[in-house]
C-alpha cells in the first residue's frame, strides 16, 4: 500500500467539491475531512475512511491500536452521532440536479435503532409505542410536529416521562447514515425500509431535483409561504460524512426589522464590564434582548439608549416574539435618545465611553443582472464594520447575509471586493 513519508502529503477526492489533504508529520496522519476533525480523541489517535483508503486497515490499525475508526463527536461531548451538517448556500454556485427538500424546523433526531440521541447525544425518552415501528438500524431525521412548531415540538421531546404527547410527533426519515452508497441509494434504502416497518409515526421526507437557481428560488418562495423554515440542498452522488460538508446545503430567509433600544444588559463572561444584549422594543410594545451580532468594538461602544436599531430574525414565535434575532446595525434616521425620568441619557459604564465612538457610516448599493431567464438582484450594505449582502430573485426578499470585520475600512475593503466580483459577472448597478 502506499504510504506518506514524514512532512509529505497528497490529496484525494471525497463527496464534497473541494479534494481533502492528508498529510504525516512526524508520524501524525491527518485529513481535512470533516470526519477527522471532528473527533473528540488526540490528533495522534484519529483516522478517518480516507486515511484508511491511502494506508490500508491493517497500516491504520497498527497505528491507532483499534480496528474500530472513532467516531467524530461534538466537543464536550461522550456520545454524540457523527452527524452530516449542513454549510450555507452562497447564492451563486449552480443548484441544477440537486436534490432539493423542505428544511423541516424541527428537533434534529439520530436513531441508533434501539433509541433516539440528539445532536449533543443526549437521550430522547420517547415511549416505546413511538419507537416500536422502527428498524434495527441508524436513521438521520427531525421530530417534527408541523411548521411553526418548533417550541411546541421542543417542550415534547425535553419531557422524561415518556409522554403520550409523543402522539404530535412524527420521525422524519431523511439519511441511513452507515449505509455507504450514494445519497439516491441511501434514499431508496430509507423508503424500502419504513415500506417493511411501517408506522404512523415515521416517514420519508420528500426529495426533488432541483433544475435551476429560478426553480430553487421559486420553491423557497412556495414553502416560505406556507410556513417552512427554508430549503436543503444535497449534492447527487454525495456519501454521508461526519461533520459539517458543502455537500449538503442550507438556503433560508431571515427577515429584517426595526426596533428602539430601552436597556443596555451587561456581558457576562469574557463580555463582562461591556454590552452583553441590548433589550430593545417592537412598534407594539413587545420587548426582548438582542444578544449577538455585535462587534467588539459595539460591545464596547454600544448604541444609544432610546436610538433605534435594524435587526435580523428567521420568524415570529407564538408569542410575537422574533426567534434568533440579530443585530444588524443603528439606523442612521435614527431619532434622538429618549431621556430617563431624570431628563438625560442613561450613562454608560466608565470602560465603555473611554473608547472612541464606532463610526456610523451607512453604504448601501443595489445591482442587477437582466439576462435570458434570469433576474436577479443583489445588495451590498456597509454598517460601521457590518457588510450585509442580500440576493435572490428580483420580486422577492432575497436571502440575506452578514459578516463583521475588525473595523469599518477593512468592511469597506470587502464590500469593494465583491462589488468587482458581481459587476465582472455582469451585473450592472441601479439608483
Amino acid at each position: 500500500m502506499p504510504d506518506l513519508q514524514d512532512g509529505e502529503s497528497t490529496e484525494m477526492k471525497g463527496s464534497g467539491s473541494r479534494p481533502y489533504v492528508l498529510k504525516n508529520v512526524g508520524g501524525v496522519y491527518s485529513c481535512t475531512c470533516p470526519a477527522w476533525r471532528n473527533q473528540s480523541v488526540g490528533i495522534e489517535r484519529r483516522t478517518c475512511k480516507h486515511l484508511r483508503k491511502l494506508r490500508g486497515d491493517a497500516a491504520e490499525e497498527a497505528r491507532i491500536g483499534s480496528a474500530v475508526p472513532v467516531a467524530a463527536k461534538e466537543p464536550g461531548t461522550t456520545n454524540a452521532p457523527p452527524l452530516l451538517l449542513a454549510e450555507s448556500w452562497d447564492g451563486e454556485s449552480d443548484p441544477s440536479g440537486w436534490w432539493l427538500s423542505e428544511k423541516l424546523d424541527g428537533v434534529r433526531a439520530y436513531w441508533t435503532g434501539k433509541e433516539f440521541l440528539s445532536r449533543q447525544g443526549n437521550l430522547f425518552h420517547a415511549p416505546a409505542w413511538f419507537r416500536a415501528g422502527l428498524p434495527h438500524l441508524p436513521l438521520d431525521g427531525e421530530l417534527w410536529l408541523g411548521r411553526k412548531k418548533f417550541q411546541r415540538a421542543v417542550s415534547i421531546v425535553r419531557r422524561q416521562d415518556e409522554s403520550d404527547l409523543w402522539k404530535e410527533l412524527t420521525f422524519v426519515v431523511f439519511d441511513a447514515p452507515q449505509v455507504e452508497q450514494a445519497f439516491e441509494q441511501r434514499l431508496a434504502f430509507v423508503h424500502e425500509c419504513l415500506q417493511q416497518h411501517q408506522s404512523e409515526y415515521v416517514r420519508a421526507l420528500d426529495h426533488i431535483v432541483c433544475q435551476s437557481a429560478t426553480h430553487l428560488q421559486q420553491e423557497l418562495d412556495r414553502l416560505e409561504a406556507l410556513g417552512a423554515e427554508g430549503v436543503m440542498l444535497r449534492q447527487p452522488g454525495s456519501h454521508y460524512e461526519a461533520g459539517r460538508s458543502s455537500t449538503l446545503l442550507k438556503v433560508k430567509r431571515f427577515l429584517d426589522a426595526e426596533a428602539r433600544v430601552v436597556k443596555h444588559q451587561p456581558g457576562t463572561g469574557r463580555h463582562k464590564g461591556r454590552l452583553g444584549a441590548l433589550l430593545v422594543e417592537m412598534p407594539n410594545g413587545t420587548t426582548f434582548a438582542v444578544g449577538t451580532g455585535f462587534s467588539d468594538a459595539q460591545r464596547d461602544n454600544p448604541p444609544e439608549i432610546g436610538s433605534t436599531i435594524t435587526y435580523r430574525y428567521q420568524e415570529l414565535s407564538d408569542g410575537g416574539v422574533p426567534r434568533f434575532p440579530s443585530f444588524i446595525g443603528i439606523r442612521v434616521e435614527a431619532e434622538t435618545p429618549v431621556p430617563t425620568t431624570q431628563g438625560v441619557s442613561m450613562p454608560k459604564s466608565a470602560s465603555m465611553s473611554a473608547l472612541p465612538q464606532l463610526p456610523q457610516t451607512l453604504v448601501k448599493r443595489r445591482f442587477e443582472f437582466n439576462e435570458g431567464n434570469s433576474d436577479k438582484f443583489w445588495e451590498v450594505t456597509i454598517d460601521g464594520t457590518d457588510v450585509t449582502v442580500c440576493f435572490g430573485r428580483i420580486g422577492t426578499g432575497g436571502t440575506t447575509q452578514t459578516k463583521s470585520f475588525a473595523d469599518h475600512a477593512a468592511a469597506m475593503k470587502h464590500a469593494e471586493n465583491l462589488v468587482k466580483q458581481k459587476t465582472a459577472k455582469g451585473y450592472r448597478e441601479t439608483k
